[in-house]
């Protein structure tokens, strides 16, 4: 048996971005409350608590983040890695109801609107425009890790969403102020609403993926198995694995068939750091055997199982 292993691609480090996050929300939420107290409007009270859910949403993802960097041990052989997919996964529903509440609230008002909205007009649009300072500048320092870890993407759109909610709740401020339109408050928050919604699912439906092992969208397992099938010496691909680690790290098992001998290190190297650098594989363990000797533990085929010199019986590669 020969594996070989890439643990080079480390996740970056976000405790700064974190903590700098959780401080400014923090002292938002208290600003918001305070005025929504003593201007007694439920609007910004209500705001006030939803950014709250901001302080937890990025409590969540700096605990799964934190989670997946505990070292390894007996008992949980990978560590805990994964914490960070059940962050993104928690932030996901959170953001969802959220949004739920907030179109609950806005469909209450558009039947009862409130006659007062009009002389709390500038208060609110100057506290939610502080809201967009501070929602905008906590997305920013998520932005470059958005792409390639969903935990922080998880972060950084639930900050980007009420960055867009405040700048909705400014432009509707403006315009009752100045038409005299109570109605249009509820509306641009049913439409901000909407535009969130679509954006979360995405998140959602990602992050759920990922919990049950599925392969991550980076990754296309059909070409890897036959970048495999097609190495020198290598007739079959056997019992093919590839799952997520944690919202940045992909792994993946394989049996390689050799029936004319075994590979020797330095085609085992050259094979992993082809799969990190072709498919982001950074954890790849690769089996060496003259013939398959378990079963495969699943029913989807691949569509080609040999290298364009040889032919062979089918392989399996399982999504996972």
């Amino acid at each position: 048996m020969s594996a070989g292993h890439d643990h080079s691609h480390a996740p970056a480090n976000f405790n700064k971005a974190f903590a700098i996050g959780i401080g400014l929300n923090l002292v938002f939420v208290a600003i918001e409350a305070f005025y929504g107290w003593k201007i007694n409007s439920l609007a910004l009270l209500a705001d006030a608590g939803h950014n709250l859910s901001d302080v937890a949403g990025l409590v969540l993802a700096w605990g799964g983040a934190l989670a997946g960097k505990l070292r390894p041990n007996a008992r949980h052989t990978y560590g805990w890695k994964r914490g960070s997919i059940l962050a993104a996964f928690a932030n996901a529903l959170l953001l969802l109801v959220a949004m739920g509440a907030l179109v609950w609230e806005a469909a209450g008002r558009l039947m009862s609107p409130d006659p007062l909205v009009g002389n709390q007009g500038v208060t609110i649009m100057v506290v939610a425009g502080v809201g967009i300072v501070v929602n905008t500048a906590t997305a920013l320092l998520f932005m470059r890790g958005r792409e390639s870890d969903l935990n922080i993407r998880g972060a950084f759109l639930h900050m980007a969403a009420d960055a867009l909610v405040s700048a909705g709740v400014v432009v509707a401020g403006a315009l009752t102020l100045w038409m005299g339109w109570t109605w249009l408050d509820p509306v641009v928050s049913l439409l901000i609403a909407a535009v969130i919604l679509i954006g979360t699912w995405n998140l959602f439906r990602q992050s759920l993926h990922l919990l049950f092992d599925g392969v991550p969208d980076s990754v296309d397992p059909q070409a890897v198995h036959d970048y495999l099938v097609a190495l020198p010496g290598i007739s079959r691909v056997h019992d093919l694995h590839i799952w997520a680690m944690d919202t940045s790290q992909v792994a993946m098992t394989a049996h390689l068939v050799m029936p004319q001998g075994h590979a020797d290190d330095g085609f085992l190297k050259e094979v992993t750091e082809q799969l990190h650098h072709r498919f982001e594989i950074t954890h790849a363990t690769l089996q060496v055997v003259s013939a398959p000797f378990t079963e495969p533990c699943g029913d989807w085929h691949a569509a080609s199982d040999t290298s364009p010199a040889q032919q062979g019986p089918v392989s399996h590669v399982h999504h996972h």
